[in-house]
């Protein structure tokens, strides 16, 4: 006996089915004073958060809100965290630069003992007689 099997279809939705069911869920979740997130929602929903994000703007703006996450608010806070770390590279490239000159001042200084320490050894040595411009006391 050879079964016949029947392939199911996935259920019908409409826009205004699918935005009833959003909001209940949204509703109930604010009601409840629960957590509310997009995924949360789109779970509860039985639908994906892509939908959400996608088909659904209002309907995400709206978690968002009640979220305390607007996406002004949320333009303005990374516009604001952006400049706070793009004042700290100005200020660490300024001590950077001010570093570089303390260096390059130091390796000066430093070549100028190295040649000193090599005469003093020399002249120390007899091999060689120093002739300095300053008078001997």
């Amino acid at each position: 006996m050879a079964m016949k099997y029947i392939k199911r279809q996935p259920p019908v939705r409409s826009r205004s089915k699918t935005l009833d069911i959003l909001d209940k869920v949204i509703n109930g979740l604010v009601e409840g004073n629960e957590k509310i997130s997009i995924t949360l929602v789109a779970r509860a929903a039985g639908v994906t958060p892509g939908l959400i994000h996608n088909t659904y703007p209002a309907v995400a703006e709206r978690i968002r809100v009640l979220m305390g996450k607007s996406v002004r608010a949320q333009c303005d806070s990374k516009h604001q965290a952006l400049m706070a770390e793009k004042e700290k590279n100005r200020v660490l490239r300024a001590e950077n630069d001010l570093l570089l000159e303390d260096l390059a001042r130091i390796a000066s200084v430093n070549q100028r003992l190295l040649f000193e320490i090599a005469e003093l050894k020399a002249a120390g040595s007899g091999a060689v007689i120093s002739i300095s411009s300053k008078p001997r006391r």
